[in-house]
């Protein structure tokens, strides 16, 4: 079905086909991450102001979040803003927010109409009282979908969301013999989700940027260098082959790499 949905979006003959039919829809990643960079670069590049960039790069949040749930795969995570964005000139904060008002606003019908349910993870409390009302808003209608869940990660760190499950865990007074990874693992934003099987980042840089330090231990790290505004539905693809291709041994030797069964 996941195929035939896609084949129905995809142009004849294009290089979206030929990836799609590579992909085998039985080992999708069931937790896909991205890291999306180089708006800035991608404004700076064409002469226009910054903002520009975070603009375009509202049709490629589009464009991963529709494909994504198309495909089936189970959760899609994106770095919308993190805590260090907050450094950011406020001007360009101002306007990011303003962005983040008009997508949700304006992708709310879409996320309904796909069966997508959204969530913000991150320090929310440090948004403006009309930003976390939109967020509210847009878990709340999307909330008994039962496709893809869809989170967008906001005012986010990877640290600040360890510090946070360990104050957690201080506050429910859980006894220090107690706190295992799992304990610790259903404290954090993404509780009851599978960690990230695949974290994608785009502009060629090759950093995590303090992003779901606890879920990515094992994930599979795909980097492209296309700027954010210009990822589309064949990056995805392209990084779901090449995730197909590897071998994920998760710190075990296998047969085939111990040679067990060779002469």
């Amino acid at each position: 079905m996941a195929l035939a949905e896609m084949l129905a979006v995809v142009p004849a003959g294009s290089d979206e086909e030929a990836l799609l039919r590579r992909i085998d829809f039985a080992r999708l990643p069931r937790h896909v991450a991205i890291i999306m960079d180089g708006n800035g670069r991608w404004a700076a590049s064409r002469h226009l102001p910054r903002v520009e960039g975070h603009r375009a790069g509202i049709e490629a949040v589009r464009s991963a979040v529709e494909s994504s749930a198309r495909l089936g795969i189970p959760v899609l995570t994106l770095y919308a803003f993190s805590v260090e964005n907050w450094k950011r000139p406020d001007t360009e904060v101002s306007a990011l927010m303003g962005l983040l008002k008009h997508y949700l606003r304006l992708e709310l019908k879409s996320l309904l109409r796909n069966n997508i349910r959204f969530k913000a993870i991150g320090r929310l409390e440090r948004l403006s009282e009309d930003i976390r009302i939109e967020l509210r808003e847009a878990e709340a209608r999307t909330a008994a979908n039962t496709g893809m869940l869809f989170n967008i990660a906001l005012s986010y760190g990877g640290r600040a969301e360890i510090v946070d499950a360990a104050r957690q865990l201080i506050r429910e007074g859980i006894a220090a013999e107690d706190v295992d990874e799992s304990a610790f693992a259903a404290r954090l934003y993404t509780a009851d989700q599978p960690d990230p099987d695949l974290l994608i980042r785009t502009s060629g840089e090759l950093r995590v940027s303090n992003f779901l330090l606890w879920q990515i231990a094992y994930a599979e790290i795909w980097v492209t260098d296309a700027l954010w505004p210009d990822f589309r539905t064949r990056h995805l693809l392209e990084a779901i082959v090449d995730y197909q291709r590897r071998e994920r041994r998760y710190g075990a030797i296998t047969a085939a790499t111990a040679g067990v069964g060779k002469a």
